[in-house]
């Protein structure tokens, strides 16, 4: 089973299991074997807390500590095992068989990065340490680039949300594609760029980019004021490695379960790091939709040239007034808008206008199938549908915000 005690103090191993007796879970040790070979050994938790003093403990890739029940009555142990291994920087899987929902939250918060239950599915053990292995890869890749470089940009960043104003009328559509445009709207000196999906319940982001959605996703809403740089990185997914990503979580999780404190501290540190941070809202009003509106320099809401957008868009802006929020940051987008030759449809442009006392200040015509064909196969538009005319126009909106923020950027220097 595993590597010998020479091999460890060798410094050989990359890997080892922590138990209080590892002869009780016969299964992982299989699992051991086909994972790392004889490149692991297993240890007791006093072995390990005293392993994690030693500085050879930096070179393990991960640990797995597993525990049942009978572990319950002092999950103080665990814990101090787990913390010891972050502060060496070492991955922890946690593997648990019969142990109560609020000591698997416990120890997640401590610090544990994956959790695969026991007796272990079938090929869980590898899928998790490949999981690692590839969250390692993402952050080394971030790391690299300019999206998180030290200078980057702070209090410059631009911050743009959207939110449709009834369903259908392509909020998350113009969302991922505007963000995709800014990413690539320079050849030279591209701007870095974040979307945070903030439809907890049915945010699809990563399935219009191809994306996973992570369990890391619902650990980092869960507690926020625990989240550092580290952190932010780690949860984060890229598209071609030009456009960064926080993905809806893959449960449906209610929209109370996160707080404007919670909300600010994400946007924030999305500012930090990006020059744009595109926010994707959840089409009801929630108690942090106040937080976005008064982060971002402008709230796009999109609409459609019917009835329900009309009422609606007359009862948000009731709420915003009521509220005495900043309502001058809406940007009306019209979806499906009419063609230029259609006069009629321009016609009643103007007038719901007028009835609302509203600006429709952007126009997205129709896109017809490529746009349903792109979401499908997980692409943006400028990938499967250069030519069509909504991603002309979201690529000239692009184009024109980048314009203007390097403007404002001239000024103030």
């Amino acid at each position: 089973m595993g590597s010998s005690n020479s091999e460890q103090e060798n410094n050989s191993l990359s890997a080892c299991t922590i138990s209080r007796d590892i002869q009780n879970f016969d299964l992982l040790i299989e699992d051991m074997e086909t994972a790392m070979g004889d490149n692991w050994g297993a240890l007791n938790f006093a072995e390990a807390l005293a392993f994690f003093n030693q500085p050879e403990s930096e070179e393990m890739e991960f640990i797995a500590i597993a525990i049942d029940e009978s572990d319950e009555n002092d999950m103080s142990i665990p814990g101090e095992v787990i913390v010891a291994a972050k502060s060496r920087e070492v991955k922890v899987i946690l593997i648990a068989e019969d142990v109560s929902p609020t000591s698997l939250h416990q120890l997640l918060r401590q610090g544990a990065d994956e959790f695969v239950p026991y007796p272990l599915p079938e090929n869980e053990l590898q899928a998790a340490i490949d999981r690692l292995r590839r969250r390692d890869t993402e952050v080394q890749i971030m790391q690299q680039g300019a999206a998180f470089d030290a200078s980057g940009p702070a209090n410059d960043s631009v911050v743009l949300a959207v939110q449709g104003i009834a369903g259908g009328t392509g909020a998350t559509t113009f969302a991922v594609n505007l963000a995709w445009e800014l990413a690539n709207v320079s050849k030279d000196n591209p701007p870095s760029v974040c979307l945070l999906d903030l439809s907890l319940q049915t945010g699809t982001v990563a399935t219009y980019l191809d994306l996973p959605r992570r369990d890391i996703v619902y650990e980092l809403w869960s507690d926020t004021e625990a989240m550092d740089d580290v952190i932010f990185k780690q949860t984060l997914v890229s598209h071609e490695e030009k456009l960064w990503v926080l993905t809806a979580p893959p449960d449906i999780l209610p929209l109370d379960m996160i707080t404007p404190e919670d909300v600010s501290r994400i946007v924030e540190m999305a500012r930090r790091h990006f020059d744009y941070v595109i926010v994707d809202m959840p089409g009801s009003l929630v108690l942090w939709t106040e937080t976005v509106l008064h982060a971002a320099q402008i709230y796009f809401t999109t609409l459609e040239l019917d009835m329900r957008s009309a009422q609606n868009a007359l009862r948000l802006k009731r709420a915003l007034k009521a509220e005495e929020l900043p309502i001058e940051k809406l940007r009306f987008c019209l979806n499906r808008a009419p063609r230029f030759t259609d006069l009629s449809g321009k016609s009643r442009v103007k007038r719901m206008a007028e009835s609302l006392e509203i600006s429709v200040e952007v126009q997205l015509p129709d896109g017809g199938r490529a746009i349903m064909q792109a979401g499908d196969h997980g692409t943006p538009l400028a990938t499967t549908a250069a030519k069509n005319p909504l991603r002309r126009e979201i690529a000239k909106l692009a184009a024109s915000l980048h314009e203007l923020g390097n403007e404002d950027a001239e000024e103030a220097a």
